[in-house]
């Protein structure tokens, strides 16, 4: 186990402070109460504790476009309070009407709002289609910019290989991906960077596609640390009500992981769950993957790992502060500013597509009776965690 220390990240701070503040485009689904957009962009417009008080980011956002405006929508008043202008289009936003790409950054949230679902009872959120948006003011600009996708690249796993593709080929730097991998952790360690695992557990609750991704990714940011780092998932299965139970019942790390939840509710974990699932992810040089939703028996996410030599499996706590300003968010806000500071990723893409395509797969699994689906265009995925650790290493009063 590797104790969450000084070494995890390298602070904005040892970035030169002369250079003027980077000024960022938030390309928005909807801001509401709530939204991830209220918890992000909210950061940087109010503050990390959204007091209106420092500290702030040093990045500044400088313009706005939202696709939807609901009854509640907060983008009009905040606007007009901090001074932003809100654009009536993606390419005017990152223009700033100037027909030519005029900001440092930027901010892609394509997370609530009114947006059908398909039989996968996926959520169609636009990230694709705002993303192309994006990049084709790269395009006629000839000039790109570092880019944030918050949580999945898409819904669609052939639409989120090709984000990737495009931003190799105009060479800007991309983040993604969900806050929990970056949240304070209980007990505050990280899965040893090179060690052999053979068996990995994520529990977690809520949606299989709105938190089915998040709990993917925290498994994922554990996973990929093992030796030879990510080399890819050859198959993967999702299993509910009773076979989730069965499986369940031999998998040796559950109760490990389960033990570190500090919302577990008391009683039968079959009598409080109604709707048992878990995502198997076959990964290509062995290990095994499983990823549970827990509804009604936990509102956490935990972690258990089966590290080679070690007789006790690793274990930890990734913490959500469930109340504003909600910490983690501040804590993924961090990495957002690291990357327009420093033009570098903390954490490669690949990890964000190879989660979005895992639980592609693993819905496509569901709706076809819960066959296991081999994956050869996951397999091909393969990449090197960073070194470093990139978790809060404080959490909140009472924390």
């Amino acid at each position: 186990m590797i104790p969450r220390r000084t070494l995890l990240t390298a602070p904005v701070a040892l970035v030169a402070q002369s250079a003027p503040p980077k000024r960022i485009a938030a390309i928005i689904t909807e801001y509401r109460p709530g939204s991830h957009a209220d918890v992000v962009i909210g950061k940087y417009l109010e503050g990390y504790e959204q007091n209106d008080k420092p500290p702030y980011p040093r990045s500044k956002i400088v313009s706005m476009f939202t696709e939807q405006v609901p009854k509640t929508d907060m983008s009009r008043e905040r606007a007009a309070k901090f001074n932003v202008p809100i654009y009536r289009t993606v390419e005017e936003a990152l223009t700033l009407g100037t027909g030519k790409l005029n900001v440092d950054g930027v901010i892609l949230i394509g997370e609530h709002g009114d947006y059908p679902s398909n039989d996968k009872e996926q959520k169609l959120y636009p990230r694709f289609e705002m993303f192309l948006k994006i990049t084709d003011v790269f395009r006629q600009s000839r000039r790109s910019v570092p880019v944030f996708n918050d949580k999945h690249l898409s819904w669609s796993f052939r639409q989120a290989r090709r984000m990737v593709e495009i931003s190799r080929e105009l060479k800007f730097p991309m983040l993604a991906g969900s806050s929990v991998p970056v949240a304070f952790r209980v007990p505050a360690i990280d899965a040893p960077l090179g060690a052999r695992q053979r068996n990995a557990v994520a529990i977690s609750y809520s949606g299989l596609d709105i938190y089915g991704f998040h709990v993917l990714e925290s498994l994922q940011c554990m996973t990929e640390r093992r030796k030879g780092g990510e080399t890819g998932v050859r198959a993967v299965q999702c299993l509910e009500g009773q076979a989730c139970w069965d499986f369940a019942g031999k998998d040796s790390l559950f109760d490990a992981a389960l033990s570190r939840s500090k919302t577990r509710k008391p009683g039968n974990p079959k009598d409080l769950v109604k709707s048992p699932s878990v995502f198997l992810v076959d990964y290509a040089d062995g290990t095994q993957g499983a990823a549970y939703l827990m509804t009604g028996l936990v509102q956490d996410f935990t972690i258990a790992i089966d590290i080679e030599g070690q007789s006790r499996p690793l274990t930890t706590l990734m913490h959500l502060q469930n109340g504003r300003p909600h910490h983690h968010f501040g804590c993924l806000v961090k990495k957002i500013e690291e990357l327009f500071e420093t033009g570098r990723a903390s954490y490669p893409v690949e990890r964000t597509l190879l989660t979005s395509g895992i639980l592609d797969y693993a819905l496509e699994s569901r709706i076809l009776g819960h066959k296991r689906i081999e994956t050869p265009e996951l397999s091909a995925i393969r990449y090197q965690p960073p070194r470093g650790s990139h978790f809060c290493n404080q959490g909140w009063p009472g924390a």
